[in-house]
């Protein structure tokens, strides 16, 4: 019995724990717009994103709550200028995910398991 509720709470967790993608093209064509875009990744870092590529950032959300609230800070701190996508997916989904360094398959680390506390 132990053993099917175990499944059954990975499998709703899987579901309910989020992902965030952050996807950016931002200008940088002069100073000020490269100070705005160096700014705009430092603040996905401070909030806790990490970068997967260089312009786009993941973030861990154990909820869909706690991924809204880290959707309106990121909307606070887009710049001016440039195109910013804010992408929300499952645990479930995000473990579909298929990644490629060169011709060689390489699985990423899994995300925390662990409840997060703020």
């Amino acid at each position: 019995m132990i053993y099917i509720l175990e499944i059954l709470f990975e499998r709703l967790n899987a579901y309910q724990v989020m992902w965030l993608f952050v996807f950016f093209d931002l200008p940088v064509g002069t100073k000020k717009e490269i100070k705005e875009a160096t700014r705009f990744r430092k603040n996905l870092e401070k909030d806790g994103f990490n970068m997967m590529q260089y312009s786009v950032y993941t973030r861990h959300c154990p909820s869909r709550e706690n991924a809204e609230v880290h959707v309106k800070r990121v909307k606070s701190i887009i710049p001016v200028k440039g195109q910013v996508s804010i992408l929300m997916v499952t645990d479930k989904q995000y473990g579909e995910i298929y990644n490629f360094f060169g011709k060689t398959e390489k699985f990423l680390p899994e995300g925390p398991r662990q409840l997060e506390f703020f």
